[in-house]
């Protein structure tokens, strides 16, 4: 019986444990969160990329909890407006922040 109650709440300690290691925090992702976020920056790069007006090289997407940056150079300030509108309009995307530049 003694053994029985060791083992149980060393079992409980680990489970506990391995919990607390996916949860999220402020500047932390969960597993979930990466995956999702995973997932939104290859639709936002697919899209950037199935847009005839920009060059997908020059843009790059980076995704956290839902909130996508775009960054890098590119040649007009139609090209960010319209990368931006494009990131928009992809599904699961929270809020789009400009990083990128002029050339």
């Amino acid at each position: 019986m003694q053994n029985f109650t060791r083992i149980s709440v060393l079992l409980a300690a680990v489970a506990l444990t391995s919990l607390a290691g996916c949860a999220s925090t402020q500047k932390q992702e969960s597993t979930g969160q990466y995956i999702d976020d995973t997932a939104i920056t290859a639709s936002v790069k697919a899209a950037i990329f199935n847009e005839p007006s920009l060059k997908s090289a020059e843009i790059n997407v980076e995704t956290f909890k839902g909130r996508v940056q775009l960054s890098g150079f590119v040649s007009s300030r139609a090209n960010i407006d319209r990368a931006i509108q494009v990131a928009q309009g992809v599904n699961g995307v929270q809020s789009v922040s400009n990083d990128m530049r002029l050339k």
